[in-house]
């Protein structure tokens, strides 16, 4: 699944109603109308609603087809790896505690859930290498601190 930074992905994008992303990938697993929404796409979506049901941030998850930005797989590699690759392109990373954001307006993250065995078989049980398990996107401000 290619990403849109900045806007989301072919099936949500940033700004439209919950209404149109439900016409178009059906209802989210959990029923209700919560301010987070997981859908059962391939790969998965998180969405993330304003109080006005509008789509804020869409978050996608590592599992089954892979994410891309501009020809980059992002997910299910190793972080370091996507960092510096995207860094080759111009694009600067912007840390925190769970990843790193960049411009134009996505972020990658890992919750660690992943040994670094799972993409290197010979890497020992302490590796620290993390695997990039999702990427979110919405505008850059949103991944920014408040000043």
């Amino acid at each position: 699944m290619e990403i849109r930074p900045g806007e989301g992905v072919v099936f949500a994008r940033v700004g439209e109603s919950r209404d149109v992303v439900e016409g178009r990938i059906g209802a989210p697993v959990h029923p209700g109308r919560h301010s987070r929404a997981v859908y059962d796409t391939e790969p998965m979506l998180v969405i993330t609603y304003t109080d006005g049901d509008t789509v804020e941030l869409v978050e996608i998850a590592n599992g089954g087809e892979e994410v891309f930005y501009d020809g980059i797989q992002l997910t299910y590699r190793f972080m370091d790896d996507v960092v510096a690759e995207l860094a080759g392109r111009g694009l600067r990373a912007e840390p925190f505690d769970i990843g790193f954001a960049f411009e134009p307006g996505f972020a990658i993250f890992s919750m660690s859930s992943l040994p670094a065995a799972e993409l290197d078989p010979g890497a020992p049980d302490d590796d620290p290498r993390r695997i990039v398990e999702g990427v979110s996107v919405a505008p850059i401000e949103y991944f920014r601190e408040p000043v």
